[in-house]
């Protein structure tokens, strides 16, 4: 079955980028790559970005600053993967714009998941100002 969904990883690890990779290749999606803030904003200008898999701490810009700039223009779904655990910081990240955030280290299946729940909610139920139009 294939998929037309077009998934942004970001994380300045190459590592866990192309681990997500293979578990988002099993699942039909189709995965776009960046390191930073800035190739992730580029990648959005030249595809055609479905759901986004953000890390927090990278260089050249952030994972909360990249969310805060995609917001201006952009209602797709945004998951923050990151390292640092504290309450505080999960608030910040979806205070900042994100749907959803997944620690690290995480679990790929529940990454799975809550990638399908995202995306669920993003193509049936659609965004609300797609229903105002």
């Amino acid at each position: 079955m294939e998929n037309k969904f077009n998934i942004l990883v970001c994380d300045d690890d190459k590592s866990i980028v192309d681990a997500i990779e293979i578990y988002l290749k099993q699942e039909n999606y189709n995965v776009i790559k960046a390191y930073n803030g800035l190739e992730a904003l580029q990648a959005l200008e030249e595809n055609e970005i479905h759901l986004i898999l953000l890390d927090v701490m990278m260089p050249k810009m952030d994972g909360l600053n990249t969310t805060v700039k995609i917001r201006e223009t952009l209602n797709i779904p945004i998951i923050i993967l990151s390292a640092k655990s504290e309450d505080t910081d999960k608030i910040l990240g979806l205070n900042f714009g994100a749907d959803d955030y997944i620690t690290k280290p995480f679990n790929p299946l529940e990454l799975l998941a809550r990638v399908k729940s995202q995306m669920r909610r993003y193509t049936s139920l659609g965004s609300i100002a797609e229903k105002a139009t």
